[in-house]
């Protein structure tokens, strides 16, 4: 038989692109549009009613960059079109190559209430199933001229520079009949050559469906197409009645509309991209009740009850219906690598609360499809919040090794284990084409133990969601031969089938590091300072608030504190705090880091004046409590506690030497030379030198910092190539306390340091100021140390994650860069050095021979970038931070400083010591929050975590009279018994890195 298939397969495509999809929509009769301009910000749905409107022919130019348009929508249906579908065409000129990546509309009734979202690819309302004729059409659409940011450079990501030329102009805005067996066509005609084109030309099938399109096609009229439809469909239907092979692949498809809270837009256009995707896939439910939907990121549902009433009552009546699935249980999908253990915990208290409080849901999976990289931290604050699976496909994104599994156990720090997917489409915009299918087939990698997987489907990143074309592909997909049986299902339903299909899958051990992306360790440092700064600000007001509470009868401001967590919560959103949004969002976030840190501020000062009582009379400089919040004693002062002026240690001496200057504290002798660097540092109780012979510490470093893509995401591994150390110096003078000023200018750039010795510490620390100008350029502080360190412990949430120092495998070499909190800690037998720091995340670990024979391990970290998208200006400005090294350190000196640096003595008039609620005898068991219950009932709350990696026995003194104490989960709910208390304590056992939280009961309760 002679090979026709290419002429063939071409006369398929274009019949379905020039005759087909155009037919779709019928006859067509134009509305009448009138458009208001909304000036600035956009307004509510009210205040656009009542607007002026004025007239909008075809061709209109709308949209300055960021505005927002209203049009009026007016007209009716024709008698002649009676018995028929009809629908509203809107096509306002957005692009057509994309889904509606940032440009959007919401289309409402005449009373404002939200009817269905518009984008580019899905630009039909539904006006009447069967028209009767003569219906009236008032319609209004709110449509965001949203900008396409895109472009190393572009001004479009701030509201102030992205100009105000018109983005867009009106093409077509009309009445259209639908013709619903042309529609069918399209559909069958896709899904059987996409199929057709996956599967091998060896293949029966392929020739089958070819030949089947071909006679089809020969019953197809090309002057009437609708009057033919029926006939091609039924010519078509035996092709797609056959079944799929008994040991086809099984797909459970779940409608999914991945929407950034932030990225190339701000806040508050994610409002409105919410409103629109709900609006669009509500009414997809109400013409299919088998369509499925899943929604995570509870402060995206908390937005429409705030903002859209109207849709938040449609979404609470299709979550009791079972279409609408609240998942992820946490507050935004957020990064994972950057906030605290708290802050982890906090995303899941309150994502969970939520669904639980507002709409009676046990979210029971972990749903970030699009993180960063996954803490070894997650699986046992998964399974505390009271959740079973976990579920990303971001891992598919590593550029140098591929993930051995596709459904695994996945195993935390502690031994937790969660039940863990990853989708093999490797993507969470699927729209259940056919190259999807065979990819994922293709890819799966627990074929012939495993037959199953997820695929969320739906426009996504900028929101929209499924469309009713998918959904048609879905049921086609149902039960295909040559490809992946779908049905669509609920994610508890895939994973009950997948657990019970494959109970013992392979175990992966500890985080899940993404081989990309590891620019966003360093991205935007003010948003990162911002966020560690609000978590330990956290912290002390819990803490303090619940002192003062318990001792004072102090009101325990619960609002304040709730709403605080959850904005700082959002802002950990994983384009947020990784830095990877325009310049709007992170100037936003900016501010908001600084107004909460004022209420911080606010709360922490009148707790501790409620518990340092008042200065004592007669003392000319009035009587000063010093409190210490941190989890150690500090300087005589308990941990969590206050005492009155405590002894201070002798303090730092400062000598000349050889053009540079000695620092002794008595504790640690460190060495500035005349370049301003660290030359020497000893740790004086073992004489041991930390700083490599030869290799001065402290030492800046820039890089070129261009990576292949994503600029501020990405580090390409070849910055490493060229490197220009910063050793000329301005100044190297003394100041006050016993310290080195050192100043360098660089650039358009320009550094001040000062290097001190802190009093009754071994602790070396260098405050940091830089005003940075430069771009493309990667700035790194070295610290070459005479250690010979097979791996690096880098504090992660609530413990520390051991990485190889060496690069033996492709895995190891892969974590060039790598993520650490506090601190992070090298050692040999015998010594160890840490550094610690205030706000910083990018670290890089490298190790080195010397000629001597010694090991010199070099650790640094990563202080500022300057990539220029999306945010052409990232990290333009002043920069302040802290970091310090520690020789002699061993794990607990590295946790024990990391919090100390973080968390600062505060001095407030007063005259009464502050016992603390609660101590603990041993300082690797860490206390991270001290609060009172979030039911209000007065009960107090501790959470503790084992630090070290080690099993302990704990005894815990309590500083306040308890009645009753019950480990709980996160969300303080009771896990099992109450623990026995023996008078004011009571012991525990905690194995390595377990989290651990109590509840106590207090006499009388309801401490209000």
């Amino acid at each position: 038989m002679h090979d026709d298939r290419v002429l063939i397969e071409r006369r398929i495509e274009r019949i379905l692109r020039e005759r087909l999809r155009p037919a779709v929509h019928g006859a067509d009769v134009p509305l009448t549009v009138e458009v208001w301009h909304a000036p600035g910000e956009p307004v509510a749905v009210g205040e656009a009613l009542q607007a002026a409107y004025r007239p909008a022919p075809a061709g209109e130019a709308w949209g300055p960059a960021w505005g927002t348009s209203w049009f009026h929508l007016t007209g009716s249906v024709p008698a002649a079109w009676a018995g028929r579908p009809v629908e509203a065409v809107i096509d306002l000129g957005f692009a057509t190559d994309r889904p509606g990546f940032s440009a959007e509309a919401l289309v409402h009734r005449a009373d404002g209430t939200a009817l269905k979202g518009l984008n580019p690819t899905n630009t039909w309302l539904r006006i009447a199933d069967r028209a009767e004729g003569g219906e009236p059409v008032d319609l209004y659409v709110e449509a965001a001229a949203n900008p396409l940011v895109e472009g190393v450079g572009t001004p479009l990501g701030e509201v102030g520079t992205a100009g105000r030329d018109p983005l867009y102009h009106v093409r077509s805005v009309v009445l259209a009949v639908f013709d619903e067996q042309v529609w069918e066509l399209v559909q069958d005609v896709e899904v059987l050559g996409e199929l057709m084109h996956e599967l091998s030309v060896d293949d029966p099938r392929r020739w089958n469906i070819l030949r089947a399109l071909q006679h089809a096609f020969d019953a197809l009229d090309l002057q009437d197409v609708p009057g033919s439809a029926a006939a091609v469909r039924a010519a078509l239907a035996p092709a797609l009645a056959v079944p799929a092979a008994a040991s086809a692949h099984r797909v459970s498809a779940i409608g999914h509309a991945h929407i950034d809270s932030a990225w190339l837009w701000p806040l508050r256009e994610t409002v409105r991209k919410v409103a629109r995707t709900a609006s669009n896939v509500l009414t997809l439910m109400d013409d299919d009740e088998d369509f499925v939907f899943a929604m995570s990121s509870a402060q995206q549902w908390a937005w429409m009850e705030e903002h859209r009433p109207d849709v938040w009552e449609r979404m609470r009546k299709k979550v009791a219906d079972g279409q609408l699935v609240p998942v992820g249980g946490m507050w935004v999908e957020s990064d994972t690598n950057m906030p605290s253990g708290e802050a982890l915990a906090r995303q899941l208290v309150h994502g969970k609360r939520f669904f639980l409080d507002k709409l009676g849901v046990e979210t029971e999976e972990v749903w970030l499809p699009d993180s960063f990289g996954y803490t070894a931290a997650l699986p046992q604050l998964v399974r505390l919040s009271g959740s079973r699976w976990f579920l990303t496909q971001k891992i598919s994104w590593s550029q140098f090794n591929r993930f051995p599994h596709h459904t695994f156990w996945w195993e935390g720090l502690d031994g937790t284990r969660v039940f863990t997917h990853f989708p093999p489409v490797d993507t969470y915009n699927a729209t259940l084409s056919g190259a999807e299918m065979a990819h994922l087939v293709r890819n799966f990698s627990d074929k012939g133990v495993a037959n199953r997987s997820l695929v969320p489907f739906g426009h996504g990143d900028g929101g929209g969601g499924p469309t009713r074309e998918m959904l048609a592909r879905a049921a086609r997909l149902r039960d295909l031969e040559g490809s992946a049986r779908v049905e669509v299902e609920t994610p508890a339903r895939f994973f009950a089938k997948a657990y019970a299909d494959y109970p013992q899958p392979p175990v992966w051990v500890g985080e899940l590091y993404l081989e990309t992306h590891r620019g966003t360790y360093t991205s935007q440092a003010g948003n990162k300072q911002g966020n560690r700064r609000s978590e330990h600000l956290l912290y002390e007001a819990e803490l303090w608030a619940a002192t003062a509470a318990v001792r004072a009868g102090h009101p325990y401001p619960y609002e304040d504190l709730d709403r605080i967590w959850k904005s700082v919560l959002l802002h950990q959103f994983h384009d947020i705090l990784p830095g990877s949004s325009i310049a709007w969002v992170h100037r936003e976030s900016r501010e908001t880091y600084a107004r909460l840190t004022a209420e911080l501020e606010a709360i922490i000062t009148a707790a501790q004046r409620a518990l340092a009582g008042d200065p004592e009379p007669g003392r000319a400089s009035g009587g000063e409590v010093v409190f210490n919040a941190a989890p150690h004693a500090r300087g005589g002062v308990p941990a969590r506690g206050a005492i009155r002026v405590p002894h201070a240690p002798a303090p730092a001496t400062r000598s000349a030497a050889d053009g540079g200057y000695v620092l002794d504290n008595g504790l640690v002798r460190a060495v500035v030379d005349a370049r301003g660097l660290l030359v020497s540092v000893v740790d004086l109780a073992t004489g041991r030198e930390a700083i490599a012979p030869g290799s001065p510490a402290n030492l800046l470093q820039l890089h070129p910092d261009l990576p292949a893509k994503y600029d501020a995401w990405d580090v390409d591994h070849a910055y490493r190539r060229t490197v220009t150390d910063l050793t000329d110096v301005e100044a190297v003078e003394p100041v006050a306390d016993a310290a080195v000023r050192v100043v360098r200018a660089f650039g358009r750039s320009r550094v001040t340091q000062v290097i001190s010795l802190p009093p009754g510490a071994c602790r070396v620390d260098i405050a940091t100021d830089v005003d940075w100008h430069e771009t493309e350029t990667f700035l790194k502080a070295a610290f070459p140390l005479d250690v010979r360190a097979e791996r690096s412990a880098a504090e992660t949430q609530f413990g520390y994650v051991y990485r190889a120092t060496d690069t033996n495998t492709s895995w190891e070499a892969a974590k060039y860069e790598i993520c650490a909190h506090r601190y992070l800690h090298v050692t040999e037998p015998g010594f160890g050095v840490a550094l610690v720091n205030d706000s910083t995340y990018g670290h890089d670990v490298t190790r080195t021979v010397r000629r001597d024979g010694g090991t010199t391990t070099t650790v640094r970290l990563s202080l500022l970038r300057a990539p220029r998208f999306p945010d052409p200006e990232t990290d333009q400005g002043v920069h302040r931070m802290r970091f310090a090294l520690v020789p002699g350190a061993d794990l607990t000196d590295a946790t024990r400083e990391g919090y100390r640096i973080n968390l600062r003595e505060r001095r407030v008039p007063g005259d009464a010591d502050v016992e603390p609620l609660v101590r603990t005898d041993r300082d690797g068991v860490v206390i991270s929050a001290v609060k009172l219950a979030d039911d209000g009932s007065g009960d107090v709350v501790v959470r503790l975590y084992e630090a070290l990696g080690a099993r302990a026995t704990v005894r815990l003194a309590l500083g306040f009279a308890a009645t009753t104490c019950t480990e709980t989960d996160l969300l303080e709910r009771p896990l099992a018994g109450d623990i026995p208390l023996d008078g004011d304590t009571l012991e525990l056992t905690v194995r390595p890195f377990q989290v651990v939280t109590l509840r106590f009961s207090l006499p009388g309760g309801d401490q209000q």
